[in-house]
């Protein structure tokens, strides 16, 4: 059986504010639980002003507070970004906190320019290359089994994946024996390729027994294709602008704007939409379905923001019910 799970940004939206954005994602973590969802989880982005998720503990802090029983984490933390030691201090406390409902979602890209590698102290081409060892460091820190024990930290058990968009992630995955978490709502090109040699090269650890495969889809679902169509342009603007270097916060929805495109752009967002599901809700699980049997995965992450949150939750809940179907 199939798991499915959300992914969320926390977009700060035009006219909104980063209150809004945290109140946003409190409401569709319930949603999410409500409607019998695995996980919530979150991805660390740092200065965009359309992302509102950069304090990423903090958030999911939060997030336990406001909900029970869904499990909630990282997707991901850029592990770069930090010392192994502060993560295993912020996801110690978050699991003492929530015991049982937190993963640990790590990424080794950290997408940052020189002035944000200045502002984060952090030497991050150096700091990515270091990426594997870093990550054996913060399991080994958990594990007690460092000379300089995490307080909150030692002994925390949150459930570690790895995340990836090339094929560098499915491998250290397989060599770790930890779960495995694909990009390819954004970045689908080596899917098939990287489950592949994840399945193929995967080693048994206590953590995970046999290969585990997560992957992320964008999902827009509505009354009829033509709105599910109109909701998913504020996502569609947003990655557009962050492609031609103009991020910002979430736009409103515009209809039509697919064919305004220039046909370079128009056949940027179709390649990115083969990990999407967009529609009615029969479409929308036809086409995860169609996913799922293409990939093989154990559970399915959706993404997608909206500019209406409340269009987001009940897309959200329309999805889960034509799956349970």
């Amino acid at each position: 059986m199939t798991d499915f799970s959300v992914l969320d940004l926390v977009p700060v939206r035009e006219g909104g504010s980063v209150g809004d954005a945290l109140a946003a994602a409190t409401a569709l973590a319930r949603t999410a639980q409500d409607a019998g969802c695995k996980r919530f989880w979150v991805a660390e982005h740092h200065a965009m002003k359309g992302i509102a998720g950069g304090a990423t503990s903090v958030v999911l802090a939060h997030i336990g507070n406001a909900t029970s029983t869904i499990r909630i984490g990282s997707g991901g933390i850029m592990l770069p970004n930090h010392s192994p030691f502060q993560i295993a201090e912020q996801f110690g406390t978050l699991d003492a906190l929530f015991p049982g409902r937190i993963d640990l979602g790590l990424g080794r890209a950290p997408g940052a320019g020189p002035e944000l590698q200045r502002a984060l102290r952090k030497d991050l081409h150096r700091a990515a290359e270091m990426f594997p060892q870093d990550v054996a460091e913060l399991i080994a820190l958990m594990a007690g089994e460092t000379a300089v024990q995490p307080t909150p930290g030692v002994g925390a058990k949150p459930q570690f994946w790895m995340l990836g968009s090339s094929l560098f992630g499915a491998q250290l995955a397989a060599k770790l024996g930890l779960p495995y978490a694909f990009a390819s709502h954004f970045a689908p090109d080596h899917l098939d390729t990287a489950l592949e040699l994840y399945r193929r090269d995967f080693q048994p650890s206590e953590a995970c027994e046999r290969p585990h495969v997560m992957v992320a889809m964008n999902l827009f679902v509505a009354d009829t294709e033509d709105e599910a169509e109109y909701l998913a342009t504020s996502q569609l603007q947003a990655f557009v602008a962050l492609r031609t270097g103009t991020p910002g916060k979430l736009p409103p929805p515009v209809r039509g704007y697919r064919a305004s495109l220039p046909p370079q752009a128009q056949a940027m967002l179709a390649h990115i939409g083969q990990a999407s599901a967009t529609g009615t809700p029969q479409q929308a699980a036809e086409a995860v379905r169609a996913f799922i049997a293409r990939t093989g995965a154990d559970e399915v992450l959706f993404g997608g923001s909206m500019y209406d949150p409340e269009a987001r939750c009940r897309s959200l809940r329309l999805a889960m019910e034509a799956l349970a179907a």
